[in-house]
């Protein structure tokens, strides 16, 4: 599979991409692949286990696939004030890239979704479709949290096990939080889990709280109608701590997607990494079936 790199982003916030050519042409629009918090694209370029990712699996399928890391993330460009990174700030670099490749089906998972509903909104003549794997929901559907403890921890069942980060330096996860929210399930490689600890980084306090909607903080949408004629999917398997079926189902409501929901289709056990787990192929399935049915 040919695969080079460009750097992309606002001059604020380069990102890199990888670039993976489609393997035959097709005239099939390009695939942007959006990581999620603590992540980089590596996720989406193989798995733990050593198994091709869905980069090439989509490129295998007829699509030029580019997989970026956000700002700060990955292998783009480290900065100092880290901590103030915010989800509009990825996605103006986003934003960037697509204007720069031209139209393209964004995938987005878990907080990359409500990156990736503002990008459609705002970015909306380069953005062809978007598929949300276990995405985040855009502000609008996600309660105004306030600090309620001493712990600085919140909890709501729409969001599931929300908390404060403080907003002065990176947050970390630890393998705990990692066995509990991302490798819980029994499709994930389990004996490739120190292999996906290590991929693990830090992510900034402020995307978290944005999030969580601490404080009114997070991205909103001020016309998702515009979505409405936007072909989106929202992907979701059943042992998703933060995303059960009524959660994402609302999702795919308010934006006018279609939803599909693992189990309606047979495919039990899937957790929040679908990308990475043990019939990760079996799911980009039913993404290129769904592609496909919208021609893109």
């Amino acid at each position: 599979m040919q695969c080079r790199y460009i750097y992309s982003g606002t001059t604020e916030h380069p990102i890199y991409v990888d670039c993976l050519k489609a393997l035959e042409s097709s005239g099939k629009w390009p695939i942007v692949m959006l990581h999620g918090g603590f992540h980089n694209g590596s996720a989406y370029l193989s798995t733990p286990d050593g198994r091709n990712g869905w980069a090439d699996e989509f490129a295998r399928r007829g699509h030029d696939v580019y997989v970026m890391d956000w700002p700060g993330h990955g292998r783009s460009p480290s900065f100092a004030d880290f901590a103030k990174l915010s989800m509009l700030d990825v996605g103006r670099s986003l934003g960037v890239l697509l204007s720069e490749i031209g139209p393209a089906i964004v995938f987005a998972h878990s907080a990359g979704g409500p990156i990736a509903w503002w990008v459609a909104e705002n970015y909306r003549a380069f953005v062809k479709a978007v598929v949300g794997i276990a995405p985040g929901a855009p502000a609008n559907l996600v309660p105004v949290l306030e600090i309620e403890n001493s712990d600085n921890s919140v909890t709501n069942s729409t969001v599931g096990n929300a908390f404060v980060s403080a907003p002065d330096c990176p947050a970390y996860v630890d393998r705990d939080f990692i066995l509990k929210f991302w490798a819980n399930s029994p499709r994930f490689p389990h004996q490739a889990f120190e292999s996906y600890v290590r991929s693990i980084g830090h992510e900034s306090p402020r995307i978290l709280n944005e999030r969580f909607n601490i404080g009114a903080s997070g991205l909103y949408l001020k016309n998702h109608e515009k979505l409405k004629d936007l072909p989106i999917l929202v992907i979701t398997g059943e042992l998703d701590p933060r995303h059960p079926r009524e959660v994402d189902g609302a999702v795919a409501q308010f934006l006018g997607a279609d939803f599909i929901w693992l189990p309606d289709l047979g495919i039990r056990g899937n957790g929040h990494m679908l990308m990475i787990e043990d019939n990760h192929l079996e799911i980009a399935s039913q993404i290129g079936c769904w592609l496909d049915s919208k021609v893109l």
